[in-house]
């Protein structure tokens, strides 16, 4: 399977600067923040998401004038990863390719909801950033379905509404998360005969 451009590939890569040292900032940023996000929330503090980083608090500002624009940034960055993902899986057997590709999304939801309620579901960003998850992960579960390997009485958005609905839940590690995920894809999968 050939990697499709999604939305939100553009999106990321209109965002990020093209000289060397500047995108090196940029991923450090990044990377800074999807961390800090995950662990305090949307309002982790800026400062520290620059130290961090390793850069200075000038550095983060230039390149997200507001704290909105980091939030747009790190949230289409995920996106776009879950879509990546989804064409490095989508050559395994259906089954496999669809589970690989829901864990990473188990993933994506941490940064998801430390930012969403920051953002508005309706802005550009978050409505492309959909449409390219619903691209990407939605031909892995046709794929299952059609090869006989998941139900075919549910569809995509009730699959990620149940898994969404599982990670917003708090568990005690993430081996528990890992277990209970487990046994609502079983009823998901159809039986072998």
């Amino acid at each position: 399977m050939t990697a499709q451009p999604f939305p939100v590939s553009e999106i990321v890569a209109a965002q990020r600067p093209h000289r060397k040292d500047a995108a090196r900032n940029y991923d450090a940023l990044i990377t800074a923040a999807r961390e800090a996000f995950a662990e305090h929330g949307a309002e982790a503090s800026l400062e520290d998401i620059a130290r961090r980083a390793g850069v200075g608090i000038g550095t983060l500002y230039r390149n997200f004038p507001t704290r909105r624009h980091l939030f747009e940034s790190v949230y289409a960055g995920e996106v776009n990863d879950l879509c990546r993902v989804a064409g490095q899986v989508a050559d395994r057997e259906p089954w496999e390719a669809l589970t690989s590709w829901l864990h990473r999304f188990v993933d994506y939801t941490v940064t998801k909801r430390a930012i969403r309620e920051a953002m508005d579901d309706e802005s550009d960003i978050f409505l492309a950033c959909r449409e390219s998850m619903y691209q990407a992960g939605g031909p892995l579960f046709e794929r299952a379905q059609k090869a006989g390997a998941a139900r075919t009485d549910l569809n995509f958005d009730d699959l990620l509404r149940m898994v969404a609905g599982i990670t917003a839940t708090n568990f005690l590690d993430d081996a528990q998360r890992d277990r209970v995920l487990g046994v609502a894809l079983d009823g998901v999968r159809t039986p072998a005969v």
